[in-house]
Formats: C-alpha cells, structure tokens, sequence
C-alpha cells in the first residue's frame, strides 16, 4: 500500500510541475510502487481515429519477444474499448480469451492483473492509465490514490499547454446539445423550437453525430456520446 501523505507529496510536486516529462515520471513512479512492470498513459481517441498524438508514456515490454518494450499501440485494441466502459478505477484480471482480442495484454499475458485508472475531470477529453504485472495487488485505498494522482497529472498537463480537450472527430457544440436534448426525449420538432433551428438542421446535425461516432441509428448515436463522454445526462 503506498502512503497517503507520500500521495499528497506526488500531488503537490504535480502541481508545481513545469514539463510533462516530470508530471509523467511522477504517475510511472507511483505505478512502480505499486508493483506494475507495464504502464500505458494516454488519451482515448474518437471512434476510428488514430491514437497518435494521444500517448503519454508507453513501456509495455511484450514477453512474447522476450521483454522487448513495444513501440506503438492500436487505436482499435480492446484493452482501450474496454476502458471506455470504466467509470472508476478497475483491477481486470487477464484470461487466455483476452489475448485474442489485445495486444496489449497478449503482451502480458493470461493470469496477470492490469490496473485501470479512468481520467474523468478534463471533459470532454478522455484519458487512461493502465498499469500491469504480475505483482501488482493495489488495494482500494491504492486504487484511489492513484486515480488522485492520475487525475492531477491530466490536470496539469493542461495546465502547462501539453494536452489540448479536443480530439479528431469530436462532436461540435451545436451536434452536442441536439444529442443531449434528443436523450431527454425530445423530437426533432422540439429540438427545432428549442433551438431555433430548422427541422432539417436538426436531423443534419444528428446525422453528422452518428456518422462521427460510427453509430447506426439515433438510439446508438446518444449511447456513443455517453461512452466518448461528447455529452453528460
């Protein structure tokens, strides 16, 4: 279990922090303490959207090549869908299944656990930090403490200039409150009103969301704008 004063200590150095090697030092060496071997820091792109430009920190040695620490990540892996569905921080243990679907955690392997810290506090932006290895045991209290200091990182680094909020192929603002206002039930005649907007601006602005979003109709398009955190209920 790490300390919380030593937490308090992480956060006020990130804080003070002037570059983002320093603040990302800080996040890896909280990882570390906790036993992770594998760290991932990065933001969640868009649905069909590269990841580059997005990674923070990557060393994720792959023990399928005997250590070798992989060079890039996949947009599409399903260790980062999986984090989209992650609303606090996660302990996932992986299963031989996993390593179909993930190179991320093929490069693990079946039998490790992998810690999942969701960044929330700089919407719309998304944000994870994976942690894994075969000693990593955080308790609650370390979960929470890490989410503590992930989320200042991510703070920070915007902050500093070093993280912007937007991504490639998030919605507008005009796409967002017409998403909004059609999950509270509201018709397309409504939103028009409500808007001030034409009937057939409202059905454009949908149509443009969903096909951001890669949904296929109006009901999926409101649940991808949940899960991409482009909108809040």
């Amino acid at each position: 279990m790490v300390d919380s004063n030593d937490v308090q200590a992480k956060i006020s150095a990130i804080s003070e922090a002037q570059a983002a090697a320093h603040i990302l030092d800080i996040v890896e060496a909280q990882l570390r303490k906790l036993g992770a071997t594998h760290i991932l820091v990065t933001g969640l792109p868009m649905p069909g959207r590269p990841i580059d430009g997005l990674v923070h920190r990557f060393r994720w040695p792959d023990e399928r090549q005997g250590g070798i620490e992989r060079s890039a990540v996949a947009s599409d892996d399903s260790a980062l869908i999986l984090s989209l569905s992650c609303v606090r921080p996660s302990l996932w243990d992986i299963v031989e299944g996993d390593l179909v679907h993930s190179d991320l955690f093929g490069a693990v392997g079946a039998g490790q656990k992998v810690v999942i810290i969701p960044v929330t506090e700089v919407h719309p932006f998304q944000a994870i930090v994976l942690g894994a290895g075969p000693h990593l045991r955080p308790t609650r209290i370390d979960l929470s403490n890490l989410e503590l200091v992930c989320n200042a990182a991510f703070r920070r680094l915007m902050q500093i200039g070093c993280l912007s909020t937007q991504r490639p192929g998030d919605l507008s603002v005009r796409e967002r409150r017409v998403l909004e206002l059609t999950a509270l039930g509201k018709t397309a005649n409504e939103i028009a009103e409500l808007l001030d907007i034409s009937q057939r601006t409202v059905h454009a602005h949908l149509q443009n969301a969903s096909a951001k979003l890669k949904a296929t109709n109006k009901t999926h398009t409101v649940v991808e704008a949940l899960r991409y955190c482009q909108i809040r209920m």
